[in-house]
């Protein structure tokens, strides 16, 4: 019985295991520009950068984040393997998973300059020292006087060496909910007035007979063409047109 690891929201047990023959056959179809065989093949030895992963999950505070720079070197091994080198796939690709998630460790997952990181030591070092003489807590405007710095240039550079949070971090947890980094992140683009909109189309669209309410989602959420879907729905392409003019009219009638 496979065991059940949910990451990055992929439950492992329910991934697929592949024969050395259908590992072969996929090998040689990526060769030859198969991208959906590339796909399933990526898909297929995730749990492979599972195994790896978990040996350095004391180091880090959120196992999904290594688990996707292994898959990041999964895709690379995939990309550059070569089949008619005669050599097994894990082989070649067990190094190079491990080679990226031991870099991620050591350099962190994002690379700032010599000159930032110098900035933000000595900011930490004026704030420590200043603190240690006066007993009080000294602000960021304190230390940027104190270091004859812009203050944006010190909040910058304290800021690139901060710990990156990962949108899968959990920010509260209990018993029964649990509230991750993610689900506290305000979308922008969706304000109050777009958000009812959305909602007075919904409305409107299952106002609709569903045979025009079934065209237009094939039209405009499927992205299909008349003809596609006069083929799929059994009508002719002018029946199609008539019936999606006649929805539009009706869609605007209902959120006007």
């Amino acid at each position: 019985m496979n065991k059940k690891v949910i990451i990055c929201g992929i439950d492992t047990s329910t991934l697929p295991k592949l024969s050395k023959s259908q590992t072969d056959d996929l090998l040689n179809r990526i060769a030859n520009g198969d991208n959906d065989a590339r796909n399933y093949f990526i898909n297929c030895n995730m749990r492979l950068v599972l195994s790896i992963a978990q040996r350095y999950a004391h180091r880090v505070n959120n196992l999904d984040d290594i688990f996707q720079i292994g898959c990041v070197g999964l895709i690379k091994s995939i990309d550059n393997f070569n089949v008619n080198l005669g050599v097994c796939f894990s082989t070649y690709a067990v190094p190079m998973i491990i080679g990226e998630i031991k870099r991620y460790l050591r350099e962190g997952s994002l690379r700032v300059s010599r000159g930032i990181r110098d900035i933000a030591y000595q900011a930490l070092q004026a704030r420590e020292q200043m603190e240690s003489t006066s007993n009080t807590e000294v602000t960021v405007e304190q230390v940027a006087e104190q270091l004859s710095l812009p203050l944006f240039k010190v909040l910058y550079c304290l800021d690139a060496i901060s710990e990156p949070v990962s949108i899968n971090e959990a920010v509260y947890t209990d018993e029964e909910d649990a509230l991750d980094m993610e689900d506290c992140i305000a979308d922008t683009k969706i304000t109050q007035n777009v958000w009812t909109d959305c909602i007075s189309l919904h409305d409107a669209i299952n106002s609709l007979e569903e045979k025009e309410r079934n065209i237009l989602i094939k039209r405009y959420f499927q992205g299909k063409t008349q003809v596609e879907v006069s083929k799929e729905v059994g009508l002719s392409q002018a029946q199609v047109s008539r019936l999606e003019k006649n929805a539009i009219s009706h869609l605007k009638q209902e959120m006007d």
